[in-house]
């Protein structure tokens, strides 16, 4: 499913089968896959470890990252043992700074770090509840326990097809001190292409705009190469 700025209420259901369309995405060249168990971001706890398994299983050697409801050690763990290369931390990253510090101690290279913003503060919770912390403090937070990286979204433009905050997630990769991935709002090519202009990002996110049609992955990743 897709959602638009990160509400429940407003899921599209893509397809029954996560499997079919990961193996879709790598056929036509994702250089990684971006998987997120929804119902765990919201339950606080990981739901679909299963589904998750059988998806890494299905594209290997692709990479894939996994976030969603990952909030203490073990369900980081649990996570990375389906295979995935990377797990997401993102509410327990902002409410808890020394579980960040554990786990980029514990899986070193293979943290990120979740940087979801609304009105410039973070959004934690599946996006449900804003909290006194803004994206480039968290950014630097978890540059300092050594995440691999961020991933920035601009939860207002997620899903809506009005294009990332190209703005914003510049300002973030100016300050934060270590590689941005930018996701939230692809509405086509060209703005991929204007992501990737930006010093500091190693990479964006697209979801919604693959499965309508409105950006080919061949081409896009055609035309910024990594």
């Amino acid at each position: 499913v897709r959602l638009v700025e990160g509400r429940a209420d407003t899921a599209t259901v893509f397809g029954d089968d996560p499997v079919v369309w990961a193996r879709r995405w790598a056929t036509e060249g994702a250089p990684r896959l971006h998987v997120v168990d929804l119902d765990g971001a919201f339950a606080g706890g990981p739901r679909h470890a299963p589904v998750i398994a059988a998806l890494v299983r299905a594209v290997a050697p692709v990479p894939v990252e996994v976030g969603g409801g990952l909030r203490d050690l073990a369900a980081v763990e649990a996570a990375l043992t389906t295979g995935a290369g990377f797990a997401i931390l993102g509410t327990g990253a902002a409410l808890e700074p020394a579980f960040l510090e554990a786990a980029c101690r514990g899986w070193p290279g293979r943290i990120l770090v979740g940087v979801d913003a609304a009105d410039g503060r973070v959004a934690i919770d599946g996006w449900t509840r804003l909290v006194p912390l803004t994206a480039l403090e968290l950014a630097r937070r978890a540059a300092a326990a050594g995440a691999a990286a961020v991933i920035y979204t601009d939860v207002r433009r997620d899903g809506t097809a009005r294009g990332p905050n190209l703005e914003a997630t510049a300002a973030l990769a100016a300050g934060a001190g270590l590689p941005i991935i930018a996701s939230g709002g692809i509405a086509g090519l060209f703005d991929i292409v204007r992501l990737a202009a930006i010093s500091g990002v190693a990479g964006a996110i697209v979801g919604r705009a693959l499965y309508t049609g409105a950006v080919d992955l061949r081409a896009a990743v055609a035309a910024v190469p990594a």
